[in-house]
């Protein structure tokens, strides 16, 4: 009887631990909402909250710098192809997808039903993250905007390409988490669109005459974006025919 006993307490401990681990392993700080402790972004985040309060939102690009500088680089771009559309930039840089779920929890998506979601985000997590934690942030991040923006359809973007080469670690890491976050579209109202291809020379080499860092779009990178998404765009916005 003392034998079974302490099976039995055995397993329970051995049941505690998996679950304990189990759980550890979904809260990592990718799918977890945290602020940023910044004044800059506090007040950008605010900032968005009484845009979108303002209502007339039918576009919304969410996401971290790359985003962000359509305010930038890009901002030419962005009168011509998303100003008409009454699109609301949600780019804040540096944002991982944890603060990207922190930012919706709490008001940037409150009170608006848009037609179209677009999503990039993930290429910070890439120094302290895995391809699969990168995921399951951008996944987090999807199941949050399906459940408050029930009508709103939400285009993914694969992590752009970074780095010179094939070679680059952040690149490599960013294109494993892209073969998960593929798997989340549902062809209806989630969608995935992978748009590296059109940054990158026949060699995979990425030029420095489009994203100057390696990393953040100019004008130049900033056109060929909206130009290879255009058409999916118009699609899910309900503009073709």
């Amino acid at each position: 009887m003392l034998r079974i006993r302490i099976a039995a307490y055995a397993l329970t401990l051995l049941a505690c631990a998996l679950q304990l681990s189990s759980r550890a392993m979904a809260e990592h700080d990718a799918v977890t909402p945290v602020p940023k402790e910044n004044a800059g972004w506090m007040e950008r985040h605010e900032s968005f909250n009484k845009r979108v309060a303002q209502g007339n939102v039918d576009l919304l690009l969410i996401g971290d710098s790359i985003t962000h500088g359509w305010e930038g680089e890009g901002k030419e771009i962005w009168e011509k192809y998303y100003a008409p559309r009454n699109a609301v930039n949600l780019g804040i840089g540096g944002d991982r997808t944890q603060h990207v779920l922190w930012r919706l929890d709490n008001g940037n998506v409150e009170g608006i039903a848009p037609k179209l979601a677009v999503l990039m985000i993930g290429t910070n997590n890439a120094g302290s993250n895995t391809s699969e934690e990168i995921a399951e942030g951008v996944a987090a991040i999807v199941k949050s905007l399906r459940e408050k923006l029930p009508e709103t359809k939400v285009l993914v973007l694969a992590i752009f390409s970074r780095g010179a080469n094939n070679d680059d670690a952040g690149r490599r890491k960013n294109e494993g988490a892209n073969e998960i976050i593929a798997k989340l579209a549902d062809g209806e109202m989630v969608h995935f669109l992978n748009i590296n291809e059109a940054f990158l020379d026949d060699d995979g080499a990425l030029p420095l005459d489009v994203m100057p860092d390696l990393l953040h779009p100019n004008a130049k990178g900033y056109q060929i974006w909206a130009d290879a998404m255009e058409d999916k765009v118009a699609e899910l916005m309900g503009e073709k025919e």
